[in-house]
């Protein structure tokens, strides 16, 4: 019984290892405390990490050594992660708005080849999220904190065709928009 909860356990430890999930560090930041003695310096990281797949999570760490920071907040990342549908695993479904305190962000779909155009907490989390073409644009709040709490918001508000659907009881085909296989004939006009 005890060989099968350590194989278990080593397992469940083997999976977790793996290297699935990608990152990016977003900002470092020098913080410090003032103390009788003088001033305690220390660190805070803030990371997004996700698989890009359709999966993003971000972090915020502080510590006295940037890569104990760099750690706490990927691990922070990876407990915070949402998962977010794509449209032909590539851009969103639909256009978006996010905000956070000060900061507002506009994320819209784009068409194949465009590209990831954003700032530069936006472009980490739209690349960890395996987004490759959005249009997005943030207004107000430069703050990476709160530029990347905005995005978030955003995403968390996306609903994929599928899931509007369900919720109003109708089929995939219903909700989304109809296309014509063929143009309609152009009238010619006699002289």
């Amino acid at each position: 019984m005890a060989e099968r909860d350590n194989n278990r356990r080593g397992n469940r430890r083997d999976r977790d290892e793996a290297p699935e999930f990608a990152d990016r560090l977003v900002a470092i930041n020098r913080v410090s405390k003032t103390v009788k003695g003088g001033k305690r310096f220390g660190f805070a990281a803030l990371v997004v990490v996700g698989d890009q797949k359709g999966r993003v999570g971000f972090g915020k760490g502080k510590a006295k050594e940037v890569p104990e920071a760099i750690r706490k907040a990927t691990e922070q990342a990876k407990r915070q992660m949402i998962r977010v549908q794509l449209r032909e695993g590539r851009t969103l479904h639909h256009d978006m708005e996010g905000r956070h305190g000060a900061g507002k962000v506009v994320m819209r779909s784009a068409p194949e080849g465009t590209g990831i155009i954003a700032g530069g907490p936006m472009r980490a989390v739209f690349e960890m999220l395996g987004v490759k073409d959005v249009v997005s644009k943030s207004i107000g709040s430069q703050n990476p904190y709160n530029m990347i709490r905005a995005t978030m918001d955003g995403l968390r508000k996306e609903s994929s065709p599928r899931s509007v659907a369900q919720r109003r009881g109708k089929k995939v085909a219903d909700i989304l928009p109809k296309v014509d296989a063929a143009p309609a004939p152009a009238e010619t006009a006699e002289a």
